[in-house]
Order: C-alpha cells, then sequence, then structure tokens
C-alpha cells in the first residue's frame, strides 16, 4: 500500500505541473483494471450480480468504436471529454456529466470527438434472477428484493438516451477503486455496496418520481414496549423503576405503564416482578445456594419479600418448590427449611 500511495502522490503532482484543471478520476488510470480483474459476484435480493468490468478507459480523439451488443448490461458514464452515441438511425451527443445504459442486445455505436480524448467509466455486469427459498422477513429480506426487483425493472426499460448523472453514479466508481487501494476489513463488502450503487443511481435518473419506495412505519407502542422488555430483561438483577424505563425508552412514566397495560396486558411493575420470579424459579432448580443469596442477586434487596409473591405466584415457597421438583439444598433438612419459611411469612 505505501507504494501506491508514493505513486499516487506522484501523479497529482505531476498533473499540477501541467496547468490542467485536476481530473477527479485520474487515479483509476493508473491501475485501469484493478477492479476487472477482481472475480467479484454477489447477491443483492433475488438477483445474482456479476461484474465483467468496472473501470476508466478513454478513447482517443476520433476513434470510433464500431456497431456492437451485448447480452449483459453495460452502464457508460463520461467523466471527461466529448463524443457521440450511435443507436440505429439516432445520434446522441456526449459530455461530461452524462451517462447512458446499453442493456442486452442494444446495437450501439461510440465515437470520441475530434479534439480531444474522451473518457468514460464502464461497469458491465451480468444480472440474474435467483431462483430459490423465500426471505426471511423478520430481517428486511423482502425490503431488498422489491428494492432489487425495482431498479432491475428500470434497467430492463432503460431507454438507450444519455441522461445526466443527477445522482452521483461516477462517484461510486472512484470509491470502489479506492476499496482496492486500501483493502479495508470488509473490502468484499465495501465492494459490493459501490457497485450497487452505480445500479441503483443510474435507475434514480430514470425513475418517475412516484415510484419511489419507503420502508415500513413501526406501531410505536409495540416498539417502545419492545424495548422496555428488554431493557427489563437486561437489568432486572438491579432495583429499576419505572422512570429509569420511561427515560430509556423515551416516554413519560405515566405513558410507559399505559403501554405495558395495552401491549403486555398488565402493569409494569408486575412484568418486572414476572421476569425476576422466572429467573429465581430457574436459578432454584439449577443452584444449590440458599434462597436468600439467589432473591438478592436478581433484584430482592430484602429477601424477605419474595417469599409471598414467590407463593402468589407459584402456589408454594421457594424451598416447596426446589422439593417439588427433587432439589434440596445441601444440609437443609426439610423441617428447618420449612420452619425458616414460616417466620418469613
Amino acid at each position: 500500500m505505501n507504494g501506491q500511495t508514493s505513486n499516487r502522490n506522484e501523479a497529482q503532482q505531476a498533473e499540477r505541473r501541467t496547468g490542467e484543471p485536476p481530473f477527479a478520476f485520474a487515479r483509476m488510470k493508473r491501475r485501469w483494471d484493478a477492479l476487472d480483474r477482481l472475480d467479484l459476484r454477489f447477491r443483492w435480493g433475488g438477483l445474482g450480480i456479476r461484474v465483467l468490468r468496472c473501470h476508466l478507459t478513454s478513447f482517443a480523439p476520433g476513434q470510433i468504436i464500431a456497431a456492437h451488443k451485448h447480452s449483459e448490461y453495460e452502464f457508460h458514464f463520461i467523466p471527461k471529454g466529448k463524443g457521440a452515441l450511435i443507436v440505429g438511425d439516432a445520434t446522441y451527443p456526449l459530455q461530461e456529466g452524462l451517462f447512458y445504459l446499453t442493456g442486452p442486445d442494444v446495437v450501439h455505436e461510440q465515437r470520441s470527438g475530434p479534439e480531444e480524448p474522451m473518457y468514460e467509466l464502464c461497469l458491465h455486469c451480468e444480472i440474474t434472477r435467483l431462483d430459490d427459498a423465500g426471505a426471511d422477513a423478520a430481517w428486511g429480506d423482502p425490503l431488498e428484493r422489491r428494492e432489487a426487483d425495482e431498479c432491475l425493472a428500470i434497467l430492463q426499460t432503460m431507454p438507450a438516451v444519455p441522461a445526466l448523472d443527477r445522482y452521483h453514479g461516477m462517484n461510486a466508481f472512484l470509491d470502489a477503486y479506492r476499496a482496492w487501494e486500501d483493502q479495508p476489513v470488509g473490502f468484499y463488502t465495501t465492494l459490493k455496496q459501490h457497485i450497487v450503487q452505480i445500479l441503483l443511481r443510474a435507475a434514480r435518473a430514470h425513475a418517475a418520481p412516484e415510484a419511489a419506495g419507503s420502508i415500513p412505519a413501526r406501531d410505536m407502542n409495540d416498539h417502545r414496549f419492545r424495548l422496555a422488555v428488554q431493557y427489563i430483561e437486561d437489568n432486572a438483577a438491579r432495583p429499576i423503576s419505572l422512570d429509569e424505563v420511561a427515560e430509556r425508552v423515551q416516554v413519560s412514566p405515566r405513558q410507559l405503564q399505559r403501554i405495558f397495560r395495552s401491549e403486555g396486558g398488565t402493569a409494569f411493575r408486575d412484568w418486572v416482578e414476572h421476569v425476576r420470579l422466572q429467573r429465581i424459579a430457574e436459578e432454584l432448580l439449577s443452584s444449590s445456594s440458599p434462597v436468600e443469596t439467589i432473591a438478592a442477586g436478581h433484584g430482592y434487596g430484602n429477601p424477605n419479600y419474595l417469599y409471598p409473591v414467590f407463593k402468589h405466584k407459584f402456589g408454594m415457597t421457594p424451598s416447596a418448590y426446589r422439593r417439588l421438583h427433587g432439589i434440596r439444598p445441601p444440609g437443609a433438612p426439610e423441617e428447618e427449611t420449612d420452619h425458616h419459611e414460616r417466620k418469613k411469612n
């Protein structure tokens, strides 16, 4: 990487010496085929994307690329220079800031202007529908699949007519190249994201305004209830209050109490007690610790308070609960345990 950084700095200095305006994509000329050499293929929603070419190229003044077609998708972005695109009987002028897509089987000819080179950022890729099992709705897979399908639908109907790169798809090429230079942690995922951005930004330029997608809105009462329940689960071993949890989920204590009654069917205090008693019951069966020690470890600062609430929920004392399941702490005779708990009650 140090060698690449040195070369990068030298090239930038050379550009400054020429007196020409800086070319933002000049760094991509040094290893123009760097991304082409990567066997980059990935899943996006229900689509399989295989990158065939992703590079900066240039056409000499007056150069003509004879009419041809591809069975894949080829995105062309013009970061510098002028030229022309010929599709059928139509000729379209090309200049800096434009892009166009030649989709499958679109016959096209490209010509560079007579006075200066024309540069092109090219993404050439296969897009294949993947026929596999359904998506996991809990983790947003259907949303990604929908957006990928919507993008492909636009690309399939996009005319081979140059349009303004309004959403800066060219920047994604440079970001992908920088990722190759730096090779950060998550290099593959980073490249995938930049390629997807090129597809999306191209599609947006031709999408109807009403085609904008949306993320489903949350039921905020349910969301806040889940956040509060998770906070209780995480902190039940220590004293927690309604005010504390309300502050965490950013509602008033009164509103949180209403949320617990509407979403959980019980009061906040009863929910906390339920969580603690369930954990105490589990530990009574998995540990030989004294009841007082277990109570203190689950938020009951005064262990004496545990006995009546435990009996109210389970219909028996903690020691009776242990005996019911065939468990008795070592050295704790039945008579002494019963006598001790009778005193607590």
